[in-house]
C-alpha cells in the first residue's frame, strides 16, 4: 500500500507542478497575487496526494506584520504545508538551485520568491539584502535559519545571516516549530509514509540590537522559541516548553 501511495503522489507531483506552476507563470502577468495562490493549490493537491494532514496552532501570532518567519527544516513536505496552509501571503528564501529547475523555477520567480547562493557569499549578501528590503516594504519571508533539512528530524544550529536580516529589516521575527515532517519522506529514502505534520507558530520576537552579541541573543531567543514546541528527540534533548506546549506535551506523553 505505501508502494502505490508513493508512486501516486510522485506522479501528482509531477504533473500538478507542470499544470500549476504554468498556470502560475501566465496568470502572473494578470495578477501578482496569482501565483501565491497556486502555490498555495500547489502545496495543498501535494499534502493530500501523499495523505498528510497538517494541524496548525498559533495563527493569532501572524496578526499584523510583516514578519520574518523562522522555522526549523525537517524535509520537502514543511515547504507544501507552509504553502497549502499558511494563513498570510509570503515570499520565500529558497536555494538558486531550485529556480533553474523547468516549470518550477519560472513560477517561483514570478511568485517573487528569492534566490540565494550559499556557495558565493557576495551573492548570498545580495540576497539577504533583497529580503530585507521585499520585508520593509510589507511582504513577510519565510525562511530556514538551518540552511538545510534535518536528515533526523533533529533541530541544527542556525546560520547567523538571518538574525543579521532581521536586524536589517527592522522587522520582528516569528518562530515556527515543524514537527513530524521527516516521517513522510524520510532523507534517504523515496517512499512516502503518510502521517501528521505539526505546525506551532509561536509569538513574534524583536531584534534588540545591531551588534553581533544582539543578534547571538536573537538566534538563541529563536532558537530555544522553535525547540520549545519540538518533541524531546526533535529538539535534540530536554528544552523548556512554553505554557501552551506543556500541557499539550502531558497530553501526548511527550510528543506532539
Amino acid at each position: 500500500m505505501r508502494l502505490v501511495r508513493s508512486v501516486f503522489f510522485y506522479l501528482v507531483f509531477f504533473v500538478s507542478t507542470i499544470i500549476i506552476g504554468s498556470l502560475a507563470v501566465i496568470g502572473s502577468f494578470v495578477s501578482s497575487a496569482w501565483a501565491a495562490w497556486m502555490a498555495g493549490v500547489w502545496g495543498n493537491v501535494n499534502l493530500w496526494a501523499a495523505g498528510v494532514t497538517v494541524i496548525l496552532s498559533g495563527t493569532q501570532n501572524l496578526e499584523g506584520g510583516p514578519y520574518i518567519l523562522a522555522s526549523n527544516h525537517q524535509g520537502w513536505f514543511d515547504i507544501f504545508a507552509a504553502l497549502g496552509k499558511l494563513p498570510i501571503k509570503f515570499s520565500w528564501l529558497a536555494k538558486v538551485e531550485l529556480f533553474k529547475v523547468p516549470v518550477l523555477g519560472q513560477a517561483m520567480a514570478r511568485a517573487g520568491y528569492i534566490p540565494i547562493d550559499r556557495g558565493d557569499r557576495r551573492k548570498a549578501f545580495a540576497s539577504m539584502n533583497q529580503v530585507a528590503e521585499v520585508v520593509r516594504q510589507g511582504t513577510s519571508v519565510f525562511v530556514f535559519p538551518e540552511g538545510t533539512r534535518s536528515a533526523d528530524g533533529v533541530i541544527k544550529d542556525f546560520k547567523k545571516g538571518v538574525f543579521a536580516l532581521a536586524v536589517k529589516s527592522e522587522q520582528p521575527i516569528v518562530p515556527i516549530s515543524i514537527s513530524g515532517s521527516y516521517r513522510i519522506l524520510p532523507k534517504d529514502s523515496w517512499m512516502i509514509h503518510p502521517g501528521v505534520i505539526r505546525f506551532t507558530i509561536g509569538k513574534p520576537i524583536m531584534s534588540t540590537g545591531a551588534d553581533a552579541k544582539s543578534r547571538e541573543t536573537l538566534l538563541q531567543e529563536v532558537r530555544e522559541a522553535i525547540r520549545a514546541n519540538l518533541t524531546t528527540e526533535e529538539a535534540g534533548g530536554e528544552r523548556k516548553a512554553s505554557g501552551e506546549t506543556a500541557g499539550v506535551l502531558s497530553q501526548n506523553g511527550g510528543n506532539i
